[in-house]
């Protein structure tokens, strides 16, 4: 197993970018970069053992600077949606940018996915990584408190891509971090993924309404198009979801009691390529998404990026949980610690 690092461009204040090549001893390789904490390159073999590109990226910092839908990005302070870019904490209302339509998305206009993490290898004898440390200061991009985070990719000789992620602050605040990766496992922006075969770990989903805010229900996915209890391809029933521009586009809640540790969420494989893809989460949801506003205008490598030419699996909290009681909590205060960890094992079938 190897870490190196290299230069990888600067911004246009002159910040250096930095990427971090992971490899282990089975031809899978990694590259992460110190913009956006962002996965730019993940090579995994195939059956006949080839190895290929299996998620949506650039190989240029440029690609990613002109604007991207978040391919590969460390997201937060919050991941996924914040009703009207409002909540409250012990009284005091905060509002946050709303760069979704009406809602909040991903941390607002510059979310983590857009600032320059420090980055530090790791050498171990099982595993080699980079670790990621941002400090997020009071009132950044709307949000209480100055939020100190610490993201560790990590990568070993069984195949397991695992993101450990840690956080504390010295006032409270909401906090909901994903990696939101575009996955393709057959070659990249090279088709769609409709042929693609998921099954999740999920009997319940959370339905949203028109602004893709959650409406408070669980609901049961059996004897709907939402239904990957069993597995089925991506494509089997995406058509009949509906509305403009249609696909899944869903928070998944996990099959998994309050407090359980790092669970298998998602399996995913290729018929074609023979490769396959487990998540496993401590996290109590997971948001599928099958790039439905991938509209072929961004290419790279040879490729166009069209209309579900990947697949995202987002593991994380319920969307707008700042806001809805109910659901398991975001909110963090001074004196805990976040924790949060996700492994990505590849695998062939």
């Amino acid at each position: 197993m190897s870490v190196s690092k290299s230069p990888f461009g600067k911004l246009s204040d002159g910040t250096q970018v930095d990427l971090y090549t992971l490899k282990n001893a089975h031809s899978v390789t990694v590259k992460i970069m110190t913009y956006g904490g962002i996965i730019t390159s993940l090579e995994a073999p195939d059956r006949q053992g080839q190895p290929g590109e299996i998620q949506l990226g650039f190989d240029s910092l440029d690609g990613y600077l002109k604007g991207h839908p978040y391919f590969g990005a460390l997201c937060g302070r919050v991941a996924n949606r914040i009703a009207g870019g409002r909540f409250a904490i012990d009284g005091k209302s905060y509002q946050l940018a709303t760069n979704n339509g009406p809602n909040h998305l991903h941390g607002g206009e510059k979310g983590f996915d857009k600032v320059v993490w420090k980055g530090r290898p790791i050498e171990k004898d099982d595993r080699v990584g980079v670790e990621l440390t941002h400090l997020s200061p009071d009132g950044d991009q709307g949000y209480p408190g100055n939020l100190a985070i610490t993201v560790v990719y990590t990568l070993d000789n069984k195949n397991d891509l695992t993101i450990d992620y840690t956080a504390r602050t010295d006032k409270a605040t909401p906090i909901n971090l994903t990696n939101h990766t575009y996955w393709n496992l057959a070659d990249a922006g090279k088709g769609d993924v409709l042929g693609h075969r998921l099954k999740l770990n999920a009997n319940r989903y959370l339905p949203v309404d028109k602004t893709m805010i959650p409406t408070g229900e669980l609901k049961k996915v059996q004897g709907t198009p939402m239904d990957f209890t069993q597995e089925a391809p991506l494509g089997s029933r995406i058509d009949q979801l509906g509305g403009d521009p249609g696909g899944y586009d869903h928070c998944y809640v996990l099959d998994k009691k309050p407090g359980e540790g790092l669970s298998l969420a998602a399996r995913l494989a290729d018929p074609k390529s023979g490769r396959m893809l487990e998540v496993f989460t401590t996290e109590p949801a997971i948001q599928l998404y099958t790039g439905n506003f991938l509209d072929g205008t961004l290419t790279s490598r040879g490729a166009t990026f069209g209309k579900r030419h990947a697949v995202c699996l987002e593991t994380q909290h319920y969307p707008d949980a700042i806001n809805r009681p109910e659901f398991p909590t975001t909110l963090l205060r001074p004196g805990q610690t976040y924790r949060q960890t996700t492994t990505y094992r590849f695998s062939k079938e």
